[in-house]
């Protein structure tokens, strides 16, 4: 029990500080790409340092909230959570009782919230997909979207698999579909995230085109088997 209430705290406060932490990446392209000149004024170290206590303490505010509140519900119907970690709609199905509506509510307010951090993630990349499109120069165009591309599809990849997870029709829900989607969401961003956002790193791409190469050439110099 004391593991499963573990298991909820870290994952909404490691989610919802990365969320936080990826709208504030939006707004750092947002000032870098469309205000130049005003970045070292509006993105200083204590401003950086301010936004990422608001990120990292937001995750811990709603963390507790949730956590606190999930496991204060009277638990009827067993203790066994059809999922491979402890979720929280899991964990609400087990419940008897009417409180359940108040994590509903905290639920609903935190969509919300994450509804907001889109919008103003939406607004930004629309700004500065207008100003990339404004520049003269073809350099400069590429280089400002390579720019935005890692952080793009860190943002893709999680709110996707997590739309998917969370709205997908009833009709083709299954045990094992809610399973491969929640791993989707909840393992594969946080493991590609390095690689995403080394991939414009020149030794890194040189090491994986290595590697590409001596793996290839080891299977062209490979002898055929005879059956």
């Amino acid at each position: 029990y004391a593991g499963c209430a573990a298991q909820v705290f870290f994952f909404v406060f490691f989610l919802s500080a990365e969320y936080s932490l990826l709208t504030i990446m939006s707004y750092d392209r947002y000032v870098a790409i469309c205000k130049p000149l005003h970045y070292r004024t509006l993105l200083g170290s204590r401003a950086c340092a301010t936004m990422a206590a608001a990120a990292w303490g937001t995750g811990l505010l709603n963390a507790l909230l949730h956590t606190a509140n999930t496991f204060s519900l009277p638990l009827c119907h067993g203790n066994v959570v059809d999922q491979f970690f402890c979720e929280i709609p899991h964990i609400l199905k087990l419940s008897c009782s009417d409180a359940y509506l108040r994590e509903v509510g905290l639920i609903v307010f935190s969509a919300l919230a994450l509804l907001g951090c889109f919008v103003f993630i939406l607004f930004s990349y629309v700004q500065i997909f207008r100003a990339v499109l404004r520049m003269p120069s073809v350099q400069g165009r590429h280089k400002a979207f390579s720019t935005c591309l890692p952080h793009l599809a860190v943002l893709s990849l999680l709110v996707c698999s997590a739309f998917f997870a969370y709205l997908k029709p009833p009709s083709i829900s299954s045990p094992f579909l809610d399973q491969l989607v929640s791993f989707l969401y909840s393992v594969v961003p946080p493991a590609l995230n390095p690689l995403i956002y080394s991939i414009r790193n020149q030794e890194l791409k040189d090491a994986l085109w290595k590697l590409m190469t001596k793996r290839l050439l080891k299977a062209m110099n490979c002898p055929s088997l005879s059956i």
